[in-house]
């Protein structure tokens, strides 16, 4: 069947073969359209007429014209109701819908998603719709880098070194400074025996990032140029008993704390791998080595995602299996990290699907998801899915796993001010942490239980608690905790009234740069609020920094908080924006938060 196209990316147009199919009249009849197609659960039509037409003397009115003039556009959409939804059924599709799908996987071309939403309309007489367009593009072009990047590692895994090497130059002309692009292109050329372009790009790499950023060329760049995989001695057989013996012995040295000597025997244990000819334990290693550079040595970058890919690429698509449940799991815990929800997910999706027959997998899988619905502020899913991990990992026995969820549905009860559950959960979250000396993640449990002392006035109770968090984290050289744990000290004192020192402990927690962009998010906020209360010329810089972030990465809440910082600041746009986005978050802290800062 022939596809009739919607275009949103680039200048908008509809498109159907063979023909010149009428387009809808009007820069409002396309912001309608780009809105409808981005709003999955229906949107009132009382709201969306006072959104798109604020100044019109008979809103209601001007939306049925609008409307009227999308039928007339897209002849057999449906487009309806109240909440009003258009239904886009064969043969109609839309460019912006299908890059943002989470089923959009490596047989997607992302090629094809060029250009801005509505590029070249402007709609500053509507200005709430304004700011969410202007999210919107922001969610977009992330979600477009993300699928570059991911295809190229895809490209690279399949053996199809050039295709990788195109689709990361490409990734690269929207970023040059995505540090993971910079690394696959140095991979590709290398797979494809461009020693010479690999090294040049890596120099002209490190000569864009010392320029531009005074910062030295990244690690991950770096060790894509340089690493080899280690290989093993001549005389050691390459079967699965020994391809065993060495993830068994990488799994105890990693749990005896003995990280780097883990990760060579890892490492070796792939490279008997691939002289077996079992792609199954292939895949298997990879996985095993990806999950130990994640969680043990703080791997998020290329490294880590192309050991995934490969793995994916040896398993084959045979269905339910324990080790393309992992791959997919972790996939989606890196997007989740570095804020592209719509792409983690789709691989936490693959990951349930894969993992069927497996709840111990399933159990992890939940608790990724519960933290991804609690970063982009759905909160009664993030706790659906924490309590349903929680419950499966009981019934296995797996405290680390319980511990795990028990935190994060913590962090959802301190974020919706539900303190006394919160502290229940996170109390019984450090019982088992303590009961499984899991050292490595009490800095976060700590944090947040200091956090929540500090919301109920308990100043002494939560300075114990934050303190430790940050030694530990510090400690332990963990960029993620000790953001997270420096913000806590700077609301810590900001709560006594000491706003030097809190704006101390926020220079402390900008400079780690974690991986986990949730944690510069909330950090970037009470930066945001610590400047504008001691006046300082800073403050817009952090909101201008919190506002794309939190739009890039569909961090709806911190959307909001940024719109409330503009409107402190005097943006009248931000006034008006920051209520109306924050009636689609179910969060009565927040409501509380703005009722207070913007009375009335």
């Amino acid at each position: 069947m022939a596809e009739n196209w919607i275009r949103l990316l680039g200048p908008p147009t509809i498109e159907s073969p063979g023909t010149t199919p009428p387009q809808p009249r009007g820069r409002k009849a396309w912001a309608l359209l780009a809105y409808l197609a981005l709003q999955a659960d229906g949107t009132g039509r009382s709201r969306t007429a006072a959104l798109l037409f604020p100044d019109a003397a008979d809103p209601l009115g001007a939306l049925r014209w609008n409307l009227s003039e999308l039928r007339r556009a897209l002849d057999g959409v449906t487009v309806a109701g109240d909440p009003l939804r258009m239904d886009l059924l064969p043969p109609w599709r839309c460019d912006a819908l299908d890059a943002m799908d989470p089923a959009t996987g490596p047989g997607t071309d992302p090629r094809r998603f060029t250009g801005q939403l509505l590029e070249g309309l402007a709609f500053t007489d509507s200005p709430v719709f304004d700011s969410w367009l202007a999210d919107q593009r922001y969610r977009l072009d992330n979600v477009v880098q993300s699928l570059l990047y991911e295809a190229a590692l895809a490209a690279l895994a399949s053996g199809a070194a050039g295709e990788a090497a195109e689709l990361a130059t490409l990734a690269l002309e929207r970023d040059p400074f995505h540090a993971d692009c910079n690394a696959v292109l140095v991979k590709a050329l290398i797979a494809a025996g461009e020693y010479r372009k690999a090294r040049a790009h890596a120099v002209h790499c490190g000569d864009l990032y010392r320029q531009e950023l005074g910062l030295p060329l990244p690690a991950e760049v770096r060790r894509a140029l340089f690493d080899a995989d280690p290989e093993p001695d001549p005389g050691t057989p390459a079967t699965a008993a020994t391809v065993r013996s060495y993830l068994d012995a990488g799994g105890a040295s990693l749990w005896a704390g003995s990280v780097d000597r883990g990760l060579e025997q890892l490492r070796l244990a792939v490279s008997l791998a691939q002289h077996t000819g079992n792609s199954h334990l292939v895949a298997e290693s990879l996985v095993t080595l990806s999950g130990a550079l994640i969680h043990q040595a703080g791997g998020r970058g290329a490294e880590v995602a192309d050991l995934l890919h490969r793995a994916l690429q040896a398993e084959g698509p045979d269905g339910a299996s324990r080790t393309a449940a992992a791959a997919y799991r972790e996939l989606g815990y890196l997007s989740v990290q570095r804020g592209v929800p719509d792409r983690a997910a789709g691989w936490l999706e693959k990951a349930m699907q894969a993992a069927d027959g497996f709840p111990e997998e399933q159990a992890r899988i939940l608790a990724i998801q519960g933290m991804l619905a609690s970063d982009t502020a759905r909160y009664g899913a993030a706790a659906a899915a924490l309590t349903e991990s929680g419950k499966l990992a009981e019934a296995l026995g797996n405290r680390r796993q319980q511990a795990f969820s028990a935190a994060l549905l913590g962090r959802v009860h301190l974020l919706r001010g539900e303190l006394d559950l919160a502290g229940a959960v996170l109390d019984q979250a450090l019982a088992w942490i303590a009961e499984e000396h899991w050292t490595a993640f009490e800095p976060f449990v700590t944090g947040v239980r200091g956090e929540t002392y500090l919301a109920a006035g308990e100043l002494e109770q939560a300075a114990a608690f934050i303190d430790r968090s940050w030694v530990m984290a510090e400690l332990a050289g963990d960029h993620c905790y000790m953001a997270l744990a420096a913000g806590a000290e700077a609301r810590l004192f900001a709560k006594h009234g000491d706003l030097a020192a809190a704006e101390h402990w926020i220079d402390r927690g900008l400079e780690p740069k974690p991986w986990y962009l949730w944690y510069s998010a909330r950090l970037l906020d009470t930066a945001a609020e610590v400047a504008i209360a001691i006046r300082s010329p800073r403050a817009a810089g952090f909101v201008d920094r919190l506002g794309e972030l939190a739009s890039r990465s569909g961090m709806r809440e911190f959307v909001v908080r940024g719109q409330s910082h503009r409107a402190v600041l005097g943006d009248a746009a931000a006034a008006e924006a920051a209520p109306w986005l924050a009636r689609e978050i179910d969060n009565p802290a927040l409501a509380a938060f703005l009722a207070e800062r913007h009375p009335g």
